[in-house]
C-alpha cells in the first residue's frame, strides 16, 4: 500500500503539472484543492524542493511550482522518492534488498519469484507514465481473463 505522505504527494505534484507555466501555486491553494494537511504538505514540498522536483518562491507572491516539465517527472521516481521501493516486501526490492524473516531460502521461495514479478511489472507501467499523461479518475475495468 501506498503510504499517506506518498498519496499527498502525488496528489500535489499533479496540482503543479495542472498548473505548469501558469506561475506560482500558493501552498494554501494546493492544500485546500487537494485536501492535504497543510503542516505535511510543507514538509513534503520542502523534501521535493531539496530533490530538485519543485521550485520554492518566498514572499508575497511566492509558492510553489515544478522544476521539471511534467513530462519528465515519472510516477514510478515519486514513489520511489517517497517511500523508497515498489515492491510489496522486502526480498522483492530491487534498491533496498532485504531478507524476509521466517522465510524460505530466497532461491526456493516462489512468493518472491511472484513478488519479484510484480514489482517488475508495476515499474514499468509507473516508469512509462509521467505528470503530463491523462489519468481517468475511473479508468475502465479491464476485462477478467478467460480460464
Amino acid at each position: 500500500m501506498l503510504s499517506q505522505k506518498t498519496r499527498y504527494t502525488i496528489r500535489a505534484l499533479q496540482h503543479l503539472a495542472d498548473n505548469y507555466l501558469k506561475g506560482c501555486v500558493r501552498l494554501d491553494e494546493i492544500a485546500t484543492a487537494q485536501n492535504i494537511p497543510r503542516k505535511f504538505l510543507t514538509v513534503i514540498l520542502s523534501e521535493l524542493a531539496r530533490d530538485g522536483i519543485v521550485i520554492s518562491h518566498r514572499g508575497r507572491s511566492g509558492g510553489y511550482e515544478l522544476a521539471l516539465p511534467p513530462v519528465d517527472i515519472r510516477y514510478g521516481d515519486i514513489i520511489r522518492i517517497t517511500r523508497g521501493s515498489l515492491a510489496l516486501v522486502p526480498c522483492a526490492s530491487r534498491n533496498a534488498h532485504e531478507t524476509c524473516a521466517n522465510c524460505l531460502p530466497e532461491a526456493e521461495c516462489r512468493l518472491r519469484g511472484l513478488m519479484l514479478t510484480l514489482r517488475d511489472e508495476t515499474a514499468n507501467m509507473l516508469d512509462r507514465l509521467t505528470l503530463a499523461d491523462p489519468v481517468d479518475p475511473e479508468p475502465p475495468v479491464l476485462a477478467e481473463p478467460e480460464y
